[in-house]
């Protein structure tokens, strides 16, 4: 693991065989960084200051199927958008119920954007550090459109 200081937290991702597969906030650098810890680091930075709009990092989601769909369906959401729980689960065809539990259960926040997905009536709910009230700093950061907050 490698952690990065942000204006969010300390976050910390690990990656396993290629693959981003956790962001956790208030991690701790653990062993000798890989090519892709530097590189996921330097993209936080980059998102940190304003200067990324998109990650562009190979990751793997554990679980089911349908987890790892909504996975790659927030992961294509673009910075200063945001989409329901209802807009991803029709894509998927299923309830918006289960969508906001896989949203929960996201493993890499932030770069996976989870913070992205708001529910029909209002922001719905943030499972990093902080809560809702750090999902309102990230959207507030991405500049997210038609966002009253």
């Amino acid at each position: 693991m490698i952690a990065v200081e942000t204006k969010f937290g300390r976050l910390g991702v690990e990656e396993t065989d290629g693959a981003l597969t956790r962001l956790v906030w208030d991690g701790q650098d653990v062993g000798e960084p890989t090519d892709l810890l530097r590189e996921a680091v330097a993209q936080l930075k980059a998102y940190d200051d304003g200067r990324l709009d998109r990650f562009d990092l190979p990751y793997r989601v554990h679980g089911s199927m349908f987890q790892k769909q909504v996975c790659d369906l927030m992961y294509a959401i673009p910075l200063g958008e945001t989409r329901t729980y209802g807009d991803i689960a029709k894509e998927l065809g299923q309830p918006a119920q289960p969508v906001g539990q896989a949203c929960g259960a996201n493993p890499i926040p932030v770069i996976i954007p989870c913070h992205r997905v708001l529910s029909a009536t209002g922001l719905g709910g943030f499972s990093g550090a902080g809560g809702v009230e750090t999902k309102v700093a990230l959207l507030r950061h991405e500049g997210a459109a038609g966002l009253l907050i």
